[in-house]
């Protein structure tokens, strides 16, 4: 929710859309979404840039724009009630509009009145009088119930497909989480309800550089949990962080922390050569980590990437760190084998952050999972041929999927002669990750994206 200043500031303005830049960017931002597959991360602090909006009203505009982003599925379904119509049956733009009027209706303490109203102005001004009379109706009704009373109406009758309606969850996405959890698909609830939540920021601490409790000194902020360069914080712009424009720290989930770490605590037969490899890097974030902990040991880190945008992402990430950066297909690099220690953060759904990307949820399909588990499949067998006997692999995904998951080491370990270790001691102090051999995060019990680990090592 927003910050109640922001929400009583707004309901005091009751602006028109001339002079509500808060809810223009907002709704600049659905529109982007819809109409060009944008993301909602990329575009909203590109438009609070270039329009010069700071403090209280950037926080209400992110507000309003990520939690629309992420609501969309309850949303649709009061609309539409509200409607009398599927939303396929309205225009997009003035979807966009009542999407936002909803969202602030059931999903904030914003005041009825100023939601209807400045959502009213915002069509009237665009389309004219009477779409605008069509919003006016559309969000009496929609605020004619609490969001409780919507979910009571609205939801499916099954647990599973209420907890996913009242979250603003696909309900194929809801399955999989419950199908992860397992024995303790009771925590389903507790596990959505922070999927919807918006998270704090993480830092990570450049090791070797700055410590996290310098950090969370400089910054304000505080130590993480889990991994010892972890640092969080409230909220604002960690761009305009000292350390951050310095290249001390970057944003960076804790979770993909304790992945890259967990690459450089796994027992070796052998001794560690100093051969490292990061065979999905893009954009960066896990190799710069890696790098940073290469370079103490006077090691290097190899980091491969297909696309070019995205290496020069991880050149920039990497910069004056001991890592290379190849612009070629992990599954077929032309790399010289004997790696010490590989890295394979697959591509995934990206399920374990959707909080982190607001419309990512309605994105994804489950016809997704095919294709992305025949890459992952071919990228471990990859990694594999590039291991030196008595190496190490790690395979991680941004999700809980089990497709993508045990499923895809589980099979991997059947067909070759991969020793699974176990993963949990591999993340010292973090508790509560599963029975192993791999290790499951999740954002309700460690407040981290639901990153899912497995390290295999090759017998000599």
């Amino acid at each position: 929710m927003p910050p109640k200043g922001a929400a009583r500031q707004q309901d005091r303005k009751g602006r028109g859309p001339s002079g509500d830049p808060v809810r223009l960017v907002a709704r600049d931002v659905l529109r982007a979404v819809r109409e060009r597959d944008a993301y909602a991360n990329l575009v909203l602090p590109a438009l609070l840039r270039e329009r010069r909006i700071s403090g209280r009203d950037a926080a209400l505009a992110t507000e309003l724009a990520y939690g629309a982003s992420r609501s969309r599925g309850l949303l649709d379904a009061v609309i539409a009630a509200g409607a009398g119509r599927p939303v396929e049956e309205i225009d997009g733009p003035l979807l966009d509009v009542l999407r936002l009027g909803v969202y602030q209706l059931l999903r904030t303490r914003i005041g009825a009145h100023a939601a209807v109203d400045t959502s009213v102005d915002l069509a009237r001004a665009e389309f004219g009088s009477g779409k605008a009379g069509f919003v006016n109706a559309v969000l009496r009704r929609a605020g004619e119930k609490t969001v409780e009373e919507w979910v009571d109406a609205l939801a499916p009758a099954d647990p599973v497909g209420r907890m996913a309606f009242e979250f603003a969850h696909p309900l194929w996405i809801a399955q999989a989480f419950a199908d992860a959890l397992g024995a303790r698909a009771g925590e389903l609830r507790d596990l959505l309800a922070a999927d919807d939540a918006r998270p704090a920021v993480h830092l990570v601490a450049r090791p070797g550089a700055i410590t996290a409790e310098e950090l969370a000194l400089l910054t304000g902020g505080e130590e993480g949990r889990w991994s010892p360069y972890a640092v969080y914080l409230d909220g604002g712009d960690p761009g305009k962080l000292d350390p951050v424009r310095e290249g001390l720290a970057a944003v960076q989930d804790e979770g993909s922390q304790l992945v890259a770490l967990a690459v450089t605590r796994a027992p070796l037969d052998g001794p560690d050569g100093g051969r490292w490899l990061d065979l999905c890097a893009g954009p960066g974030g896990k190799a710069a980590l890696l790098g940073a902990l290469a370079d103490i040991d006077g090691f290097r880190v190899d980091a491969v990437e297909p696309a070019e945008h995205r290496a020069e992402l991880v050149r920039k990430t990497t910069k004056d760190l001991p890592v290379e950066v190849h612009v070629v297909d992990g599954r077929d690099s032309g790399l010289t084998p004997g790696y010490d220690r590989i890295l394979v953060d697959a591509p995934c759904t990206g399920l374990g952050a959707l909080r982190r990307r607001p419309e990512a949820r309605w994105r994804r399909t489950p016809a997704d999972v095919r294709d992305l588990v025949v890459l992952q499949r071919e990228l471990l067998a990859a990694a594999w041929e590039l291991l030196r006997p008595g190496g190490v692999v790690v395979y991680s995904t941004c999700s809980p999927h089990l497709p993508e998951t045990v499923s895809v080491v589980a099979d991997f370990a059947r067909r070759t002669d991969a020793v699974q270790l176990d993963t949990r001691e591999l993340l010292p102090g973090v508790t509560d990750i599963g029975d192993g051999p791999g290790a499951q995060l999740w954002p309700h019990r460690h407040g981290t994206d639901a990153m899912f680990v497995a390290a295999l090592r090759k017998p000599v």
